[in-house]
């Protein structure tokens, strides 16, 4: 089994299409626009060597409980390939003031550093 692909709702859809192709060098498709969900857009961006992600919005994107959709997950763990990669993209992060975590080696043995996307969700860069 993989992952075919994770979704995160934004209501900043450009911005997200940006960090993912500038921070993880991912390719995007067109943006797509619903014809079935009024307001609905998405772009699908493909990783090199992971799953793709879908960055999708709605106007009417909800902060808390309700049953609507709401911005965001949890986290993310992209593994960039090794510790090099981790350090190097954890200064780039520092360099745009999205760096949350610096890169270390965690208690279950994971290098990682954490850094925020443009909507304030964590994604873990582990090695």
């Amino acid at each position: 089994m993989k992952i075919a692909h994770v979704a995160l709702w934004t209501r900043n859809l450009a911005a997200q299409q940006a960090f993912w192709r500038e921070m993880f060098g991912g390719v995007s498709n067109a943006l797509y626009t619903s014809n079935n969900r009024l307001g609905f857009q998405s772009y699908f961006i493909s990783l090199t060597d992971g799953p793709t992600i879908e960055l999708m919005t709605l106007p009417e994107l909800g902060d808390g409980p309700g049953g609507q959709e709401l911005t965001g997950w949890a986290h993310i763990a992209v593994n960039v390939g090794a510790k090099q990669q981790v350090d190097a993209m954890a200064d780039r992060a520092a360099q745009s003031g999205i760096l949350v975590s610096p890169p270390r080696t965690t208690g279950d043995g994971f290098y990682e550093a954490v850094i925020r996307d443009p909507d304030g969700n964590l994604i873990e860069l582990v090695a």
